[in-house]
């Protein structure tokens, strides 16, 4: 069942019973149509989905997720560091009172309800091959600050984390900076570090400490690098960037150096657009109707998220290319064609 929440991921606008049927016919396919399978009820597949539960489907993402840019890959590395970025996203979810009571709904502009239940979903994307490495999950009153806790606890030495100026606050940053990882995140132009001194590319050391509570001055002060920096273009109004990163020496990483791979931060978001317009289907939503079945779902696109990258970064280095020239659509419309011939292997 834990290949079935993958397939279904795969084949997200098709029944249970199409799900079923497309599976079973590249296994049967596979075994040179010595074995065939009868296709179960709905009930039956529904009883079976709520029986797994989502533990296992999670976990298998846990087991399998890895980094998957080699040392030639394009857009993936600066001064020996991997590039992954944190960012989240919202996925709308069957308008069930079960969704609606455990994952709640977002007020719209106008204050009222939105029209459909919410799960909040924090990820870590590696840059430049839009796999998805970790995660986590909540109700969409769950903040990405608060999901993200969990997340940053997981990084590793190696990796150069980039993030937007939404997540910075001192204790996550000293939660993501004490795993060893370096970090890259925007932060808003307000807030000051006390100044320390000034670098030869034009950036300069600081010490950041928490902007409230009542030990704030108390605590330890962190050392960063601050980078400002103005991109103009051309519309009037110069948007005004600082940074703040953990890499201090501008002899392993120039400002410029910084300020430019800071732009790949984009890319987790062309990653959650490939998993939620294209995989899921735009204007769709997630077919579960209870909570634990939600969240099966969701870690199923996941691994199949994961597995589809898997692949296209496996051609792109056999070709030759960046993984980011090849289309996703045409690997999801492949993966969906090799199933059929038994090619997308639950192995």
């Amino acid at each position: 069942m834990a290949y079935f929440s993958i397939g279904m991921a795969l084949h997200s606008e098709g029944s249970y019973e199409d799900v079923f049927e497309q599976l079973t016919d590249g296994l049967s396919w596979s075994s040179g149509w010595s074995e065939s399978w009868v296709p179960p009820s709905k009930s039956a597949i529904f009883q079976a989905r709520s029986r797994l539960g989502f533990e296992p489907v999670r976990d298998l993402f846990a087991r399998v997720a890895r980094p998957l840019a080699e040392a030639g890959t394009p857009g993936s590395w600066l001064a020996g560091r991997r590039l992954v970025a944190i960012d989240g996203t919202c996925l709308d979810l069957a308008d069930t009172p079960a969704n609606a009571d455990f994952f709640g709904r977002p007020a719209s502009s106008r204050g009222e309800q939105s029209a459909f239940p919410q799960a909040r979903m924090v990820a870590l994307a590696e840059c430049g091959t839009h796999a998805i490495l970790d995660a986590e999950t909540g109700p969409c009153s769950t903040s990405e600050i608060e999901l993200s806790r969990e997340l940053v606890g997981r990084l590793r030495p190696g990796m150069l984390v980039l993030a937007d100026r939404g997540f910075y606050g001192f204790r996550l940053w000293q939660h993501a900076a004490a795993t060893g990882a370096d970090l890259l995140w925007r932060v808003k132009t307000n807030l000051r570090p006390r100044y320390l001194e000034t670098l030869p590319d034009g950036s300069w050391l600081a010490t950041i400490i928490p902007t409230s509570g009542k030990n704030r001055t108390s605590t330890t002060p962190l050392t960063v690098r601050v980078i400002d920096y103005t991109i103009d273009d051309g519309r009037g109004n110069p948007e005004e960037y600082r940074l703040l990163s953990t890499i201090l020496d501008p002899g392993e990483a120039s400002a410029e150096d910084l300020a430019a791979v800071y732009a790949e931060r984009w890319e987790i978001e062309n990653t959650f657009d490939e998993l939620k317009t294209h995989q899921r289907g735009p204007r769709s939503v997630l077919r579960s109707k209870s909570p634990d079945l939600v969240q099966q779902e969701i870690w199923g696109h996941l691994c199949c998220h994961y597995a589809i990258r898997t692949l296209m970064a496996g051609a792109a280095a056999h070709a030759g290319h960046d993984p980011d020239r090849i289309s996703f659509v045409a690997a999801l419309r492949i993966a969906r064609r090799s199933v059929v011939q038994g090619s997308f292997s639950p192995s």
